[in-house]
């Protein structure tokens, strides 16, 4: 792991490294692995941010799946906006299908809470929730994953994934605002 970044105008120190992702990755897929054995989960990854964590989720499984994507947005530079965007539509059909969506972070739970709506109202067979990292402490909305790589305090973060405006997405660990 590196010293701190800059991106922007912002200082990011250290905060979780790569082998510790990989291995808690590694432990989330065996579990997904087992209960899903036989039932051919179709995933739906939430972009942009979940990208790198549903690569590495997926490659994981061993089982039979299948993999989409979806884009949603509410953030702005590091604050939520309180809407959001979907910006690249759901395609596939839902029905009876069992649903994993993947998620790189539920903070307030704006998006997902949004979100999931939509998908109920395709009749899956059953929905859960992947997701990289969760802040119980800024959830204000009722959503509960069922697969969490890492609960983190209500800090600022970016790297796997994760971006202040658009950069760091690319950082192979976790880094926290200074």
């Amino acid at each position: 792991m590196t010293d701190s970044v800059l991106i922007h105008d912002k200082t990011f120190i250290p905060f979780i490294k790569k082998d510790v992702i990989a291995n808690r990755i590694n432990e989330i897929a065996g579990a997904i692995s087992t209960d899903y054995k036989d039932k051919n989960p179709l995933f739906l990854g939430i972009l942009n941010g979940s990208f790198i964590f549903a690569a590495d989720l997926f490659r994981g499984l061993t089982i039979e799946a299948e993999i989409s994507f979806i884009k949603l947005a509410s953030y702005k530079g590091t604050s939520t906006t309180g809407h959001v965007v979907t910006a690249i539509g759901l395609e596939e059909s839902l029905k009876d299908r069992h649903i994993i969506i993947i998620e790189d972070i539920i903070d307030t739970g704006k998006t997902l809470s949004s979100f999931l709506p939509e998908i109920y109202n395709r009749q899956p067979a059953s929905v859960a929730i992947a997701v990289f990292l969760t802040k119980p402490e800024a959830l204000k909305h009722d959503v509960k994953a069922d697969f969490t790589a890492f609960e983190i305090e209500d800090k600022f973060v970016v790297g796997y994934g994760l971006d202040y405006d658009g950069y760091g997405r690319n950082l192979p660990e976790l880094y926290i605002l200074e």
